[in-house]
């Protein structure tokens, strides 16, 4: 009975698990099908709540969004169109270099273009914001690279 038992919770738990990953994949597909201007929509909505931005805030905030959301839009069709041409090679260590380079950059220009948009406070809690996320980030990749 007890083998019976056991057999049957893990039965329960895995396929509890493979929902729970479908779903979330699913809504990060929905993600990418949207177009930037939804995207940077969103992404606008998210921060008026949490940071408690003005009008003027809350334009300049989603214009800075759809700007970004409109490059990764970008780079991930480049990126698409290429996988479908099988031209995807493992970048040299001089273009990796360069990529890294270049997307710091735009990360050191988005969050100086928010110094100057946000005020302390709420500047603050958006740093805490992006470095929540980013330990979330790291985290789902270190126990996605530990699967394999």
């Amino acid at each position: 009975m007890k083998k019976v038992l056991v057999t049957l919770l893990v039965l329960v738990s895995a396929s509890t698990m493979a929902q729970h990953r479908g779903q979330r994949e699913g809504k990060k597909m929905a993600m990418m099908d949207m177009n930037p201007e939804q995207v940077a929509t969103l992404q606008t909505k998210r921060m008026i709540l949490t940071l408690e931005l003005t009008k003027e805030q809350q334009e300049k905030v989603h214009s800075l969004n759809l700007e970004n959301a409109q490059l990764l839009k970008g780079k991930m069709a480049e990126w698409k169109a290429k996988k479908e041409n099988g031209e995807i090679k493992k970048p040299t260590l001089e273009e990796r270099f360069a990529m890294q380079n270049e997307r710091l950059d735009r990360q050191i220009a988005h969050q100086e273009k928010m110094k100057q948009i946000l005020d302390e406070d709420q500047y603050s809690k958006w740093k805490q914001m992006r470095h929540k996320k980013g330990m979330h980030i790291k985290k789902k990749m270190h126990n996605k690279r530990k699967a394999k």
